[in-house]
């Protein structure tokens, strides 16, 4: 269970307003931190998903590959 839900609702509700504005190192630990502590945020994800869609060809291997692990777990 997540220690602060709370906390991560409101940072879901806050980092949905501005993704367009994160780097994919930004969007990548969003959605590993998200997985990490198995909070489930669908609309968090799906936003991330469109996000990284946009910027693919900016993430590096290491973001790719926790982006990866993160959607894979969430």
């Amino acid at each position: 269970s997540v220690e602060a839900p709370d906390l991560f609702n409101a940072i879901a509700a806050a980092a949905l307003t501005k993704l367009d504005s994160f780097k994919s190192q930004a969007l990548a630990n969003t959605a590993w931190a998200f997985a990490t502590a198995s909070v489930e945020a669908p609309a968090l994800f799906n936003a991330i998903a469109d996000a990284a869609l946009k910027k693919l060809d900016e993430f590096k291997p290491q973001e790719l590959a926790n982006t990866t692990w993160a959607f894979a777990t969430a």
